[in-house]
């Protein structure tokens, strides 16, 4: 049970707050920091929608365990058995190894695992991963939301999509095109690997075909036989589609639900970071504060941490003199107030957010058509000092990298992760699971003939080393030590318990919704490629 010190702390601490309620939201977090009180200023959902109202919300729900409701000590309890723990950090896990059709892998990734873990009820966060089946190459996602969920929702849908087409070939393109024009199968442009908790929403999948139709005969219109580079495909892809959230919002909609889903993916945001692995060749590109970190291990057996993401945001130099070159020297002081862009939103780069995107002669325009915006729990303010938008750009910054048969993972997370835990800890956790697992596995030796009670046997000796104890998803090993670690780095299970039943009014204070994906390189197929190249 949770000592009475540590839950007395909590409630104390969150009791002591200074919170600012408005259009009931709450504006400000406490999260803690190693060990230490952080503050910083969030938007976040706190009233529940109205009967028969239409939300995403609503729709994408996802089951709760173990969340209380109270704050009142009496009915704050921290008990939690390790197997409970455990079936809350591993509900959301995700795994998938790459095989050719003869069972052997030769892509250069060899696996990856994924996980997430919610703050918010329901999460914001969204994860996408995909093979590319008309192009080459896999694609992984993550996708960190506010304001609610829809804007991530249905950019987790929808980007690789984009992204996909933008790198087809005109023949390709022309051949899905006459195919729709003829009513006739359309093949498939990419292959999901999702979990079964990642839903869509299918009552508006078909006007997000069309728009990606729509898309695709923009790219034919081009005539240019050259195509894109990489690069230039995933920025055009960023670019295209937060422009198409923009205009469907705005386009005349008879049908209510679409026209509310609509709004509400415009008027929510959501940061996402993106990679592309297609042999030895690396693309990661990003918009907003998600992060992507490769782990390298030299050739003396140490690791080492390559950031292939810059945070978008106030703290970033580069972003403080884009934002200043975009807007007149009038506005240079109030475009970053108390370290968020016009004194509101962390990220500096976003899908959706029309509020920091359109005039506000637009925004008014849209709202006051639209259908009960309070119950669709849309967010109407216009900041002060709002002279020459748009602020936001979902424009994403690419970086590429060559991968060497020393890169062995890539880590992409939403910053709930990073918040919690710096580039190099993250790097050294998945290093010392990895190897920790690995001397956990006795090998698996065979006698002939093999019988099922021999297997028994062989796998209860797996068992009795530790292995069953261990997380075998390496994205639920950083969550568990980014919500349970103590000053030295360990585990508490105190802490990781009160953590995991923090009631909801509580919860978003001392941590964030967490989202993580772990992708492993193959370095025998990495090094067979430089190989070949020599």
């Amino acid at each position: 049970m949770m000592s009475r010190t540590v839950s007395s702390w909590i409630l104390n601490s969150a009791k002591s707050s200074i919170i600012l309620q408005g259009k009931g939201r709450w504006y400000s977090i406490c999260i803690p920091n190693r060990n230490k009180i952080k503050w910083k200023l969030i938007f976040s959902k706190t009233c529940p929608y109205p009967a028969g109202s239409c939300s995403l919300d609503r729709i994408f729900s996802f089951p709760k365990a173990f969340r209380h409701t109270s704050t009142e000590e009496e009915h704050f309890p921290f008990q939690l058995s390790p197997a409970q723990i455990n079936d809350i950090l591993r509900a959301g896990e995700l795994s998938h190894r790459t095989l050719d059709l003869n069972g052997k892998n030769a892509n250069s990734v060899l696996r990856f695992e994924s996980n997430q873990l919610a703050s918010n009820s329901p999460i914001e966060d969204r994860r996408s991963a995909a093979t590319c089946l008309q192009t080459a190459g896999m694609m992984f996602g993550v996708f960190d939301g506010h304001a609610g969920a829809a804007c991530a929702q249905a950019v987790s849908e929808r980007l690789l999509h984009y992204i996909a087409v933008s790198l087809m070939s005109r023949r390709s393109l022309e051949e899905i095109e006459l195919a729709v024009e003829a009513m006739k199968p359309v093949r498939p442009i990419l292959q999901w690997h999702k979990h079964p908790n990642d839903v869509e929403y299918q009552e508006i999948a078909s006007q997000y075909f069309e728009n990606l139709r729509v898309y695709w005969q923009h790219l034919l219109d081009l005539d240019t036989e050259l195509g894109f580079s990489l690069e230039e495909a995933m920025i055009c892809a960023f670019k295209r589609l937060d422009s198409d959230i923009s205009l469907e919002v705005q386009a005349p909609q008879e049908n209510e639900l679409m026209r509310n889903i609509a709004l509400q993916v415009a008027f929510s945001g959501a940061t996402a970071c993106v990679a592309h692995i297609d042999g030895v060749h690396l693309h990661v590109a990003n918009t907003g504060d998600c992060r992507a970190v490769l782990g390298v291990r030299e050739e003396d057996g140490t690791w080492s941490t390559l950031p292939l993401t810059r945070d978008h945001n106030a703290y970033d130099e580069f972003e403080i003199r884009r934002l200043k070159r975009e807007h007149p020297r009038s506005e240079e002081k109030t475009l970053f107030v108390n370290d968020r862009l016009l004194g509101i939103l962390m990220p500096s780069r976003a899908f959706g957010d029309v509020q920091l995107k359109w005039s506000k002669e637009l925004q008014h325009s849209i709202l006051e058509n639209s259908c009960d915006v309070e119950a669709l729990n849309i967010y109407q303010y216009v900041p002060p000092n709002y002279h020459t938008p748009p602020y936001l750009t979902a424009e994403p910054e690419v970086t590429y990298h060559k991968l060497r048969s020393k890169d062995k993972f890539l880590v992409i997370a939403s910053d709930g992760l990073w918040e919690m835990l710096s580039n190099e800890k993250v790097v050294k956790l998945v290093a010392g699971h990895l190897t920790e697992l690995n001397m956990q596995k006795p090998p698996l030796i065979f006698k002939k003939p093999v019988n099922l009670g021999y297997m028994h046997n062989l796998l209860l000796q797996r068992k009795s080393k530790g292995l069953a104890s261990l997380d075998q998803n390496t994205a639920t090993h950083l969550i568990r030590h980014a919500i349970g670690s103590n000053e030295y780095g360990e585990v508490d299970p105190e802490k990781l318990a009160a953590m995991l039943t923090l009631p909801e009014d509580l919860a978003r204070m001392y941590r964030d919704d967490i989202t993580v994906t772990v992708v492993y390189f193959n370095s025998e197929s990495i090094e067979d490629y430089y190989r070949s190249h020599e």
